[in-house]
């Protein structure tokens, strides 16, 4: 569940697969770690810059080999992708024990255990060289008993009409606009980027589906202590053909007291397996909404408080109409918290936990 993640400056392998959708855990070191990311390798965009790609992230060079990585001083290497299925790559094996005989620490959070791997991680434990797999769950979770509940902080679970929407940047973004308010914080993390974020978390994907909500649970009980609001790392979506279960597992273990819906404008089916969704039309917003208060409200009331939109594919005057649309939709309060902030979500939070504190008692 731990992990020293705090000090290493990265190198970051997404050869191949570096983009605005394609790179996922890459993007998040980029965007949230930005001082710790030295370079990212893909030999199709040698030369560019990270902003180059993703619209963000400045001057981080891209560079095609690992000795151009290597010049740059990281001190571990992350693998910056999180394909379907979680697999190495295996055209990736003779760079990986190239920065293993290097001396780099590898940080990786793929389904199949790079500490698990014969040669690998052989070849690691003659070098002295640490491999961090940040999937790896941890194996005394419990079966949720629905403890979650009753802790006095206000717990935010992130949810969405798709996976892949914005959850973990949503509850981020959020995180940082409450603490600059002074609220204290605890943000539970439950995918591999996450935890690499936070340094702290389960990888809830990678657990068995009897104590996916154990995890929650125990997640949930850890970011409340010392903290006012809680914010969970959501996952999937509901209504994704191949990743709801983690999603339901999530709500029932987390017992939000609230949710942020997360929703991308243009999308119009579930994303992931080459378009193999393309059947199914995601639901609207509204619907979504019933969908999420219906899945938990059997547990406990818990509503929607706000929408966070994902609008890097349109143009300003777009985005703005969406989110006017959206919350003219469901009287919610709806932002970007990319590109326009996260304060009305921040403010929607501190007002919904304001009415779970009991009222002081008479002096």
């Amino acid at each position: 569940m731990n992990h020293d993640l705090t000090t290493y400056r990265y190198l970051v392998v997404a050869e191949g697969q570096f983009g605005p959708l394609t790179s996922k855990t890459a993007n998040s070191a980029v965007r949230f770690l930005p001082d710790r990311v030295l370079g990212v390798m893909d030999s199709r965009l040698a030369g560019r810059t990270v902003q180059d790609v993703l619209g963000f992230g400045g001057g981080i060079p891209v560079v095609g080999t690992l000795d151009e990585g290597l010049a740059l001083g990281p001190t571990a290497l992350l693998i910056g992708i999180a394909p379907q299925g979680g697999a190495l790559p295996p055209e990736w094996r003779p760079m990986l024990r190239q920065a293993i005989a290097a001396g780099l620490p590898i940080v990786a959070g793929l389904h199949s255990h790079i500490a698990d791997d014969p040669e690998l991680a052989g070849l690691a434990a003659e070098r002295g060289v640490p491999i961090h797999d940040l999937r790896k769950a941890p194996m005394d979770l419990p079966v949720s008993g629905g403890r979650a509940r009753n802790v006095d902080a206000y717990t935010v679970l992130t949810v969405g009409t798709d996976c892949n929407i914005g959850k973990m940047t949503a509850g981020l973004h959020i995180r940082d606009a409450l603490t600059r308010r002074g609220t204290k914080v605890g943000f539970a993390a439950t995918g591999q980027t996450g935890i690499l974020i936070e340094g702290w978390g389960i990888a809830v994907d990678a657990v068995v589906a009897d104590f996916i909500s154990g995890a929650a649970e125990r997640l949930v009980l850890r970011a409340a202590e010392g903290n006012d609001v809680v914010l969970v790392e959501g996952q999937g979506s509901l209504v994704h053909p191949g990743y709801s279960g983690v999603t339901l597992g999530l709500l029932h273990g987390s017992m939000p007291d609230g949710m942020i819906l997360c929703h991308q404008p243009t999308r119009t089916c579930p994303y992931g397996g080459g378009g193999v969704y393309a059947w199914m039309p995601l639901p609207t917003v509204p619907e979504m909404i019933t969908i999420c208060e219906s899945a938990i409200a059997p547990l406990r009331p818990s509503k929607v408080i706000g929408i966070s939109l994902v609008t890097f594919d349109m143009d300003e005057a777009a985005a703005r109409d969406a989110i006017a649309r959206t919350a003219d939709e469901t009287g919610l309060p709806v932002t970007d918290p990319v590109r326009f902030g996260s304060e009305p979500l921040a403010d929607a939070i501190l007002a919904a936990a304001a009415q779970k504190r009991p009222a002081p008692r008479p002096g």
